[in-house]
């Protein structure tokens, strides 16, 4: 079997590679596809998968419609290439348009319901996988699983941190930090959005500096007065240096969804809702939530600093993680099952629940 997997950011290398070392593990072929934006190069290349970069990503309006048709003609060539029984993908519309005109499935993941993608993507998509919590995408073509995204990389039966990037940081094992990640807001979908304002970040880092280090990760420059404090591990380290750390404070969405399954408290400061984050902050009590307003950044930080002074934050968070782990699914053993098993696992997932009890793994 042959699989062609298209990713547009970095998060997505993680979110699919572990299924790719088992498919090729069980004979299939596997080729990632990418538009290099940050360093999925360099992922692809540090877990040794085979793949092949459809040239740089565009930024601007006219550059993302240009985008659509020559990355989307890239695909359809690499397609011809390679010759792929599935296309899979983080709903990206370059793959499902690639997969109608060579006439093979496309299969995509769904966790940010940013509905101008999935209006390019759902007509040529023959299925939709997305969380079990309630979200404003309806449509025959969807298959919900129990759990999120993250649990693909991080669940704790295939993620073992490794703590030798305390080293790395200059950090004792009992010492706090706080990582911050900051985005650069050129996405289509960040019309709108302010962020943080610089005042807040700059506050944020000299409050939680009186009682933690700080290591901010950003997609782009920052001013000197916080450039010190930029994370300088290797990208393939980021979810080691999440896990020992105390606190995760930003204005992202996937690295707060990540801190959660590895028991790690997180702040989050977006105006749009995401609806992975609300059923991790409402059922399980493992992150908060701000609005974009000079009010809310300011309560953020304050509740960032007391959450630093709480005791026995780790074992509380990591209690509340087991939980919300003892009710979710492995996702990579799912999907290595509904695609080794495609088409008959689409008519499986639809009218018989019980068969994600299979894939629920115990925490280590």
């Amino acid at each position: 079997m042959k699989i062609l997997i298209d990713i547009g950011h970095p998060a997505h290398v993680h979110l699919f590679r572990n299924l790719a070392i088992e498919l090729i593990r069980d004979g299939s072929e596997v080729l990632f596809t990418c538009r290099e934006k940050e360093f999925e190069t360099d992922l692809l290349k540090h877990y040794g998968l085979p793949y092949k970069s459809l040239g740089r990503k565009y930024s601007g309006l006219a550059g993302k419609i240009f985008g659509i048709f020559r990355f989307g003609i890239r695909e359809y060539l690499e397609g011809i290439r390679f010759k792929p029984d599935l296309f899979l993908s983080h709903g990206s519309y370059i793959a499902a348009h690639a997969a109608a005109l060579l006439r093979k499935p496309h299969i995509a993941l769904e966790d940010t319901y940013n509905f101008e993608q999935i209006w390019l993507y759902k007509p040529f998509t023959r299925a939709i996988i997305t969380g079990d919590y309630d979200h404003p995408l309806k449509s025959s073509k969807v298959i919900k699983y129990s759990g999120f995204h993250e649990l693909a990389y991080l669940h704790p039966c295939r993620f073992i941190p490794d703590n030798s990037v305390l080293g790395e940081l200059g950090i004792g094992h009992n010492d706090k930090y706080v990582v911050m990640r900051f985005v650069s807001w050129k996405a289509s979908h960040d019309a709108g959005h302010s962020g943080i304002s610089l005042q807040n970040k700059i506050a944020a880092v000299k409050r939680f500096s009186a009682l933690a280090k700080v290591f901010i990760s950003s997609e782009g420059e920052l001013p000197p007065e916080l450039e010190k404090f930029r994370l300088k591990t290797a990208p393939s380290r980021i979810h080691d240096v999440l896990a020992f750390a105390t606190l995760l404070w930003t204005d992202s969405f996937t690295m707060p969804s990540e801190c959660s399954v590895l028991g790690i408290p997180s702040l989050v400061i977006h105006n749009s809702r995401s609806f992975p984050l609300e059923e991790q902050r409402d059922r399980y009590g493992l992150c908060f939530t701000f609005s974009e307003s000079d009010e809310d950044q300011v309560r953020a930080i304050e509740k960032g600093e007391s959450l630093l002074k709480t005791e026995g934050l780790k074992t509380e968070w990591i209690s509340r993680r087991d939980r919300m782990i003892s009710e979710k699914i492995d996702l990579t053993a799912f999907l290595l099952w509904f695609i080794k098993t495609w088409p008959d696992s689409f008519t499986i997932s639809k009218n018989n629940l019980e068969y994600q009890k299979h894939f629920i793994r115990p925490s280590r």
